[in-house]
């Protein structure tokens, strides 16, 4: 499959099959996270993984969007190891770069069957309390990662979009 059908076909997976992750598997979507590009090197990106009932139970008191999925990954960013722009704008640029992880963590599950959907409903208060490890992290997002069920679909609406030429300008 070439990178446009992939990017095609994966879409938000919301109900997932109970099987675990193989190991294998799930390094190589850690290895997407690590291989994203950041400003100045500076990897910032952390992932906490999540796939212990225990883990689970206590992401699930932080979000009713769990979907039932084996791992949940919480995407965070070091604030200390982000680079931040003293110049125009001044911004901490470490939850971009966690965005782009995610992005490719998201591209690479669907690569190797499996699926996943960019959740960003959680109270991070609440988060931070029920996983004292991310300690000195911010969360951007939670990843719920895991085999489609044999009945899982799109919604409706994944193959919606609006005409090209409503994305861009050219100059």
């Amino acid at each position: 499959m070439n990178f446009n059908e992939l990017a095609l076909a994966r879409y938000s997976l919301r109900k997932f099959d109970p099987r675990p992750i193989e190991e294998e598997k799930l390094r190589l979507l850690l290895q997407a996270a690590q291989s994203a590009p950041t400003a100045h090197n500076n990897q910032p990106q952390y992932l906490l993984v999540c796939k212990s009932p225990d883990a689970l139970a206590r992401v699930d008191r932080c979000t009713t969007m769990h979907f039932g999925a084996p791992v949940v990954l919480v995407v965070c960013y070091d604030p200390a190891a982000a680079w931040v722009r003293t110049g125009i704008d001044g911004k901490n640029h470490g939850e971009i770069d966690a965005a782009i992880a995610t992005a490719q963590i998201m591209l690479q599950a669907a690569d190797l069957g499996l699926g996943s959907t960019y959740v960003g409903v959680f109270d991070p208060e609440k988060l931070a309390l029920a996983l004292p490890e991310l300690a000195g992290r911010t969360p951007i997002a939670l990843l719920p990662v895991g085999y489609p069920a044999p009945d899982a679909h799109p919604s409706k609406l994944h193959t919606q979009r609006k005409p090209l030429e409503e994305f861009y300008t050219e100059l």
